[in-house]
């Protein structure tokens, strides 16, 4: 089965054909195994070894993936949703990079970037912590900071604007 996978604005083509993984047209060895007893799963991509925490997102096919630290949105569709989502319209969204939203309750750690800072889509523009662990967000597309709302040693509830990015 065909999967398109969009990871911050850049978009992948992962099949799965029962017999290996090829994404974005190279055979990749992949190998994936829950770890008992609790949400995260390892998932082996030749020889490294990754640990991965998933959780759904809003949408269908939004996912919130932390891998090995790293925090990455993620939107994975089949052929069909995706030719179903193109249909509706249900892709064209807000157009321009997007405010940073805390994602769950927690403590600014650090912030990255300052009013009128030019960001990239991935860089990481804060540090929060929740639940005992160091999450970066990111940004998700190109643009300029507008405003920075937080700073470190704020407690922000989940969906507090963060940044507003231009």
């Amino acid at each position: 089965m065909k999967y398109f996978v969009t990871v911050n604005g850049e978009e992948h083509v992962v099949d799965l054909d029962g017999t290996g993984v090829v994404a974005d047209g190279e055979l990749v060895t992949a190998h994936l195994a829950d770890v008992e007893g609790t949400p995260e799963r390892l998932v082996t991509i030749g020889d490294t070894v990754h640990r991965v925490l998933v959780r759904r997102g809003v949408g269908r096919g939004a996912y919130t993936l932390s891998i090995d630290g790293h925090r990455f949105e993620i939107d994975a569709l089949d052929e069909r949703a995706r030719a179903i989502r193109e249909l509706s319209g249900a892709a064209a969204g807000a157009t321009g990079p997007a405010p940073l939203v805390a994602p769950m309750p927690g403590l600014i750690v650090r912030v990255n970037a300052r009013p009128g800072d030019q960001v990239r889509a991935g860089q990481g523009l804060v540090v929060m912590e929740a639940m005992k662990m160091e999450n970066e967000l990111r940004a998700t597309a190109d643009g300029t900071v507008k405003a920075v709302l937080v700073a470190p040693g704020k407690a922000v509830d989940k969906g507090a604007v963060l940044l507003e990015l231009e």
